[in-house]
């Protein structure tokens, strides 16, 4: 009677920074199984898979959170209440920007690439991970501005959401520039710039303690008086 082969052995944990980089790479809807089946150690069977990580949807729940609890913790400054809101803001963009340019992983973020297609019934339990990342990060912005309202650094009249949308919207931008290879030392020095849309917004008295980097993004010199 012939002997069965024994079952291929693999890294479960080595599998799953494999598959990450795959998904990161192309995003969901384009990677196959093929693809993952062919990657994952030197490669496994679809039984094996099956076995390991039950579904390729189940596969990539596991890669978001391995991915939020690694390379998405750049945004965590936004929920540090021990820093300056504004310096959250800072840390998180230029943390994300040095993150998504780094070359021992595909360029970019995950959350913003992960799924490139419209939300549909069938793709749900693939986008709520994806959209509560964004979400949460949204509120992150959210918050900081409204901190930075109430120590009054800024405006009263400053309008949390709208203030907030602009750091966002940068954010998820920086995927499509890492992607397009733009270097980080350029990424890096937009962050001072779209910083000075809160500059712009701080209460004058405060001017006075900005530091030569935040009055070049109000466009204005320190007064030496």
């Amino acid at each position: 009677m012939a002997q069965m082969g024994r079952p291929r052995t693999f890294d479960r944990d080595a599998a799953i920074t494999q598959a990450m980089h795959l998904f990161w790479e192309h995003g969901y809807d384009s990677t196959s199984l093929s693809q993952l089946k062919a990657n994952i150690g030197s490669g496994i069977s679809a039984p094996s898979f099956y076995a390991a990580f039950g579904s390729k949807e189940a596969l990539f729940k596991e890669v978001m959170e391995r991915y939020l609890n690694t390379h998405g913790k750049v945004t965590e400054s936004l929920f540090d209440l021990r820093l300056p809101p504004r310096e959250a803001i800072e840390r998180t963009l230029r943390s994300s920007a040095k993150m998504q340019c780094e070359t021992d992983h595909p360029r970019g973020c995950l959350v913003a690439l992960g799924l490139m297609s419209a939300c549909t019934p069938q793709t749900l339990a693939i986008c709520a991970p994806l959209a509560q990342a964004r979400a949460r990060n949204r509120a992150g912005f959210i918050a900081c501005v409204e901190r930075g309202i109430s120590a009054e650094e800024l405006s009263v009249n400053t309008d949390p959401v709208a203030l907030a949308t602009v750091f966002e919207s940068f954010l998820l931008g920086l995927t499509t520039l890492a992607r397009d290879g733009v270097p980080h030392a350029v990424l890096d020095a937009a962050i001072t710039q779209v910083l000075g849309a809160w500059d712009a917004h701080a209460n004058k008295r405060d001017t006075s303690r900005l530091s030569p980097n935040q009055h070049s993004s109000l466009g204005s010199a320190p007064d030496k008086n």
